[in-house]
């Protein structure tokens, strides 16, 4: 009876038991590394219409965010200042600077400037930033040193993951009552820090959700 097939195609069935696993763990690797926040959403920083310095304005001047970022601490969002806040400085300060032609531009015609957006989170998450700094977590755990960014970028992933890291220890990212939340420079002293931290209004423990509906209302 003839051979229809070589001797050799005998070790393709073993070959592919042992190659098979080695290059499904590296597709999963893949796929799980590359397609993560970590990788496609840390360090975004787009290009905004206007140059604006962080770097200059929160970290040389020590502007406090909440100047311009002011429903931070009564809102879910932070709220985008409008052009009337820049012009509170600009109609005094550098009012002849080609940067800042758009914002002359808009105050004139009534028009927003169209910032673009650095940190998003999809429309099945809820994220309500005055409950975070009630509880006394400050700026720089979610938006890194944004005092040092000439041009912002994401710090974080801002994945459920990552969220629920914080969710399940709080203790290191809560800050004492008399520290404030825009201090970008605070370090916790883990010589001290309280499993269960009082929250910075009212005094109960900070016990943050870990359930779904805690996120997904």
């Amino acid at each position: 009876m003839a051979v229809i097939f070589p001797r050799w195609t005998n070790s393709i069935p073993l070959a592919i038991g042992l190659a098979g696993p080695i290059v499904l763990g590296s597709v999963v690797f893949a796929i799980w590394y590359w397609g993560s926040p970590k990788f496609t959403d840390v360090g975004y920083a787009p290009t905004q219409p206007v140059p604006f310095s962080h770097q200059l304005h929160a970290g040389a001047m020590a502007m406090d965010c909440r100047y311009c970022h002011n429903a931070v601490e009564r809102g879910a969002g932070s709220a985008v200042p409008p052009t009337a806040t820049c012009m509170n400085c600009h109609s005094k300060v550098l009012t002849d600077s080609p940067r800042l032609a758009k914002v002359r531009e808009s105050w004139e015609t009534g028009k927003a400037v169209e910032w673009v957006r650095v940190h998003m989170l999809p429309d099945y998450a809820f994220f309500n930033h005055s409950v975070h700094l009630a509880a006394g977590v400050g700026c720089a755990s979610c938006h890194g040193r944004i005092d040092q960014m000439a041009v912002v970028a994401q710090a974080e992933p801002l994945s459920m993951g990552w969220c629920l890291e914080c969710h399940r220890n709080p203790a290191p990212h809560i800050r004492p009552p008399d520290v404030s939340v825009t201090d970008m420079e605070w370090e916790p002293d883990f010589s001290k820090v309280d499993a269960n931290p009082p929250s910075r209004t009212g005094g109960r423990p900070v016990v943050p959700p870990e359930h779904c509906s805690g996120c997904h209302r």
